[in-house]
């Protein structure tokens, strides 16, 4: 599945103050959203790590990306593709959060960060000491030129729309900087808190699209190393590291080296893994984990499967119908596809119980939503009557079920029924419209693999008439296709979050429909869904924030724009415990791959067949 990653910001939150004064407060420490931060203002480090983790050694991963090599150091630019992991290790942000809470962000570039009472501006202070790697000071003046830079015509569309509401960045000395806003926005000083922050000297005046392999000067903990181009990339911890004696950094950043390994294809991944090319891997593929991850180093105890259990948004993972698409364009046609998606064979068949049907964009959030609109949902959705499917205003939906007293054959009666009040009907077998043509989509994938998992699909889709092709590129052009919206239907992986705001009018807001390379994937229209986003970013309180995610929801899901398919509850690791430690805490809200590189290190030196026996029985006494 492609991941939904265009956003790469962290997402911080913030107290909006209700001062009576306009002139601001310098906060101390940390805002947060909803109530208290969870850690006190002289707090020594996060819960959940090892503040006395040894520092060295070195950690080998796999690239988590369906490429085979990369052609650029500049993640921020639309062309071309950056290595694995690039922004996040090397540019720091004003504000930093941790994997046990959800609406908390503490200072890293910024030791002060304040919102004005009137709600139309945050104000960030940054640190004396913070650096960036070529040794020169962060100041309020690199802040801007991020910001300006990321706003301007060579950057994804994704950072105008999350920044489209902020109206400028404003330098008041070397070490303030200032974020004015259109209007209060309980949101935006999070977005802005949480922007990359690079040089005004990175690429030296060029046009920041002919900034490709120059190398990024940041201020985050690890510089680019040795590159082999095609096959790895190393990222070496900066020895001079502004952060590393902050509190939200202690116990955290303890490898000496981040070295990160391409391969071509998921065989070749899975086969490096178990010869001990590379220490760990995240597996996605319920198969993969139960039936091929085995062999001589699982045997004899060096790798081992672990299953990390966490409390995160589900997200909505997800099939995405292309409703620019005629055939698509009806929403009756879109709700009889997913009928004929029979998610309960899939999960008995082929992916051994693992994974639960996601419902929804907000799952596992507290902007879930279920049963009936209430009535400050009605008071959102009312004035859109004629714009929303009207079974918005009815139960929220419920992903189709085929077991139980459900059936894939009452189903797929029922889907049947929706063509032919969409004006299909089937002729010599083949579903036709009235002007006679026939149903035939693509389903676009960048790799052969997903074709076992579609084919149960397109077996269904045939009894309705519909011909589903499974169409494979390479990824380049995949990338190229999605870009353009040139798909019928294809599988994003979209991340979930506990705080939704702007970042939605990029997925489902009528001005990204129409902008290449956009989030709008399904390229939703509706002046309905842009006023619930327009709702949800504004709220001030809780209050007024989850009504408009359930408004917003239900649209969505009744929009049927998206065939929902299946999330997990925990992160399946397999790794090597004779080369890695790791904390005994596990953060609730910690996202895999990001947890192991922050808080585990490395076993100095590393065990052997001899050593381990004896090392690892006297660790679990």
């Amino acid at each position: 599945m492609v991941q939904n990653c265009r956003m790469r910001f962290w997402k911080f939150c913030f107290l909006l103050a209700g001062a009576t004064t306009v002139a601001p407060t310098w906060a101390d420490y940390a805002y947060a959203l909803w109530g208290q931060p969870k850690y006190a203002q002289d707090f020594a480090h996060f819960g959940y790590v090892n503040p006395d983790a040894p520092k060295g050694g070195e950690l080998r991963l796999v690239s988590n990306l369906r490429v085979s090599t990369f052609d650029k150091y500049n993640p921020f630019t639309i062309k071309g593709n950056a290595p694995a992991y690039l922004s996040n290790l090397m540019f720091d942000t004003l504000l930093t959060g941790s994997m046990d809470e959800t609406a908390t962000g503490y200072g890293l570039l910024a030791e002060d960060v304040t919102v004005a009472a009137d709600g139309m501006s945050a104000t960030f202070r940054l640190r004396r000491q913070a650096r960036f790697h070529d040794g020169t000071p962060v100041l309020a003046q690199d802040v801007q030129h991020s910001f300006a830079t990321l706003m301007g015509p060579h950057t994804s569309p994704a950072y105008k729309t999350m920044l489209a509401e902020v109206a400028g960045c404003e330098v008041i000395n070397n070490r303030t900087v200032r974020f004015t806003f259109r209007a209060p926005n309980r949101e935006l000083p999070l977005t802005v808190g949480s922007l990359p922050i690079f040089s005004r000297a990175w690429g030296a005046g060029k046009p920041f699209s002919e900034v490709v392999m120059d190398t990024p000067i940041g201020s985050g903990p690890y510089k680019i190393g040795p590159v082999s181009f095609g096959k790895d990339i190393t990222y070496v911890r900066d020895a001079h590291y502004w952060a590393k004696d902050l509190p939200v950094r202690r116990g955290t950043i303890n490898f000496d080296r981040i070295n990160v390994k391409i391969y071509k294809d998921n065989t070749a991944r899975l086969e490096a893994l178990k010869a001990g090319e590379f220490d760990l891997m995240r597996f996605y593929s319920a198969g993969d984990w139960a039936r091929r991850v085995d062999g001589r180093k699982f045997k004899s105890g060096e790798l081992v499967k672990g299953e990390f259990a966490h409390k995160q948004p589900t997200g909505f993972q997800s099939y995405v119908l292309n409703a620019r698409r005629p055939f698509l364009q009806d929403v009756r046609v879109r709700e009889a596809l997913g009928l004929a998606l029979d998610y309960e064979w899939m999960n008995r068949q082929m992916f051994y119980g693992a994974y639960q049907r996601v419902n929804g964009i907000f799952g596992n959030t507290l902007c879930q939503t279920t049963g009936l609109p209430s009535a400050a949902e009605l008071a959102l959705m009312q004035p859109w009557g004629d714009v929303l499917p009207p079974g918005a205003f009815g139960p929220m939906t419920v992903a189709p079920r085929t077991d139980g007293d459900s059936s894939l054959r009452e189903n797929l009666r029922k889907a049947k029924g929706l063509l032919a009040a969409a004006g299909w009907t089937v002729q010599g077998g083949v579903l036709r419209n009235s002007a006679g043509q026939a149903m035939e989509l693509e389903y676009l994938d960048s790799s052969e693999v997903g074709q076992r998992t579609v084919a149960s699909w397109q077996r269904n889709l045939q009894k309705l008439g519909i011909q589903l092709n499974f169409r494979a590129v390479d990824y380049a052009l995949y990338q190229q296709r999605l870009q353009k919206f040139d798909f019928d239907i294809t599988s994003i992986a979209y991340q979930g979050t506990n705080n939704p705001g702007q970042e939605f009018a990029d997925l489902f807001g009528s001005a990204s429909a129409d902008q290449e390379d956009s989030g709008n994937f399904p390229g939703v229209k509706s002046k309905a869904v842009d006023a619930f986003i327009q709702a949800m970013v504004s709220s001030k309180t809780e209050a007024q924030l989850l009504p408009a995610c359930h408004a917003l929801e239900r649209a969505i899901a009744h929009g049927h724009y998206l065939i929902p398919q299946w999330s997990s509850s925990t992160h399946r690791m397999a790794y090597n415990q004779w080369r890695l430690e790791h904390p005994q805490v596990i953060p609730p809200y910690s996202n895999g791959e990001n947890w192991v590189i922050d808080t585990w290190w490395a076993r100095m030196p590393p065990l052997t067949a001899e050593t381990a026996p004896v090392v690892l029985k006297e660790q679990a006494q």
